[in-house]
């Protein structure tokens, strides 16, 4: 008997914080640099950590879901039964299950993102093969939290090493987004990226350990240099595009079939958002729910809760305080060389939501990144905006409401562009009336820059905007 049949304790019991000592761990392909330098962390660490191949087992994804859940849940489950099942024919009656263990994110919120790790154990749970596989969980809820997983003096070390090696990741695929449009030579930017991916993986694994960040930077940098080489400085700069939206599906680029690359083809230069954003994000909105209850209890004059809340705040706070000043290092050192995109500060974020009344942090999600980015893109001076999602997405659906209206009004264009693991017909002249779009708006704004005028902006509600005048962002190379 299977143990989906004895019940559905595993559910409960064997999904969360398990210690990854002794054991293989599998992590799965989000961002390809952002996955990869991750693990290489968690090897540094001393953990027999290997990336997952992905989309090849999608069929097995496919099988053991209905098609209600989000697409990604879909691609997760099926790398996972793939991997498992090659270990299996590999290794043959040696094959352990109890040996490995499956690593898998959660969110809180209305998103069903946060069920994954409980739908993917009951799937396993019926399956043989997989019965016996743990399932590593960490959460938004405690700020992704790696409580047991190593000896308890590791723990900050490692999260802040992995946050960095996360950053690093960003910024690697910033350099290819960079540098590709304005290549040289045919392949050479994507060339660079390969070397930069393996010389990075190697140092964070050596490293990262011991927070050896002064070298780990030192080589970003030297990578940086040799990207300005790849530039040719006699091609026209180009339509500038951001992209917001589900983390997963706009950063898998076989989920969303390679839409940067498709827009690159189209004479676009691209810009995605980040993974990091998503972790600063996360403690800046439990900073400000300790806040609001630390308030509360103090209008009650619950002085014990109040302490609690306060010291939440506090550690939160904190949190936030180091990331920014990680992400200030690693994009100060590329920067110097080679104009990319920054990342956004979560404050400013908010203050451009609340101000015109559009969005609150308060209701979670990725919705008011996926708006407030877009927004800030659009005021940054890029030329279009596209939205990527899972079919059925709740939180980018309600971004897409949102956003598209204010971005008619701000003559900016914008597509929806959502996946469900099939290639829609009429999905390449999408993207050319898209681009025609932006090609359109990239003209009138430099038109617009020559003589000296800057677009008029109109807020969405009768409130004074806040918004300010768009300006091309800084180009070093």
């Amino acid at each position: 008997m299977n143990r989906t049949m004895a019940g559905f304790d595993s559910v409960s019991n064997e999904v969360g914080k398990f210690s990854l000592a002794s054991k293989t761990v599998l992590v799965p392909e989000m961002s390809r640099s952002g996955s990869r330098l991750l693990v290489a962390t968690l090897r540094g660490f001393g953990v027999d950590a290997q990336l997952m191949g992905t989309y090849e087992g999608l069929h097995l994804g496919k099988r053991f879901t209905s098609g209600k859940e989000c697409f990604p849940c879909q691609v997760t489950l099926g790398d996972v039964i793939h991997r498992l099942e090659s270990e299996k024919e590999r290794l043959g009656d040696s094959f352990r299950a109890e040996n490995y263990l499956y690593c898998m994110a959660e969110a809180e919120g209305p998103c069903r993102f946060g069920m994954y790790t409980r739908l993917h154990r009951i799937v396993l749970d019926s399956l043989d093969t997989c019965s016996r596989v743990g399932i590593a969980s960490v959460t938004s809820a405690d700020s992704y939290s790696i409580g047991g997983a190593l000896h308890r003096r590791l723990h900050s070390r490692l999260r802040r090493t992995a946050f960095v090696a996360i950053a690093i990741g960003d910024v690697l695929d910033r350099m290819l987004w960079r540098t590709r449009p304005y290549g040289r030579g045919q392949g050479q930017a994507d060339a660079h990226y390969e070397h930069a991916l393996t010389t990075m993986s190697s140092v964070i694994e050596a490293h990262g350990w011991h927070k050896g960040f002064p070298r780990i930077l030192n080589t970003l940098e030297q990578i940086a240099r040799q990207a300005v080489d790849i530039v040719d400085p006699s091609v026209s700069p180009k339509p500038l595009i951001g992209i917001v939206g589900e983390i997963y599906l706009r950063s898998h680029t076989a989920s969303n079939q390679n839409l940067i690359r498709l827009l690159e083809s189209h004479g676009a230069e691209v810009v995605n958002a980040s993974l990091a954003e998503w972790l600063n994000y996360v403690p800046y909105r439990l900073a400000q729910k300790a806040g609001r209850n630390a308030a509360y209890a103090l209008g009650r004059r619950d002085f014990g809760s109040l302490y609690r809340q306060l010291r939440i705040w506090l550690h939160h706070r904190t949190e936030l305080a180091y990331q920014y000043l990680r992400l200030d290092q690693v994009y100060r050192r590329v920067t110097r060389h080679l104009s990319i995109q920054e990342d956004h500060r979560m404050g400013r974020v908010e203050r451009q939501l609340n101000d015109d009344r559009i969005f609150s942090f308060r209701l979670g999600t990725e919705a008011p990144l996926s708006i407030g980015g877009a927004l800030e893109c659009g005021l940054a001076g890029f030329d279009g905006i596209v939205n990527v999602f899972p079919f059925g997405c709740m939180p980018s659906t309600m971004s897409s409401a949102i956003l598209r209206p204010i971005l008619e009004q701000l003559q900016i264009p914008y597509v929806d562009s959502v996946y469900d693991g099939t290639v829609q017909p009429n999905r390449e002249a999408v993207i050319r009336t898209f681009m025609y779009q932006v090609a359109e708006h990239q003209e009138a704004r430099l038109a617009q820059r020559e003589s000296g005028r800057a677009p008029r902006l109109t807020a969405v509600n009768t409130e004074p905007t806040k918004w300010r005048s768009p300006t091309r962002p800084r180009r070093a190379v």
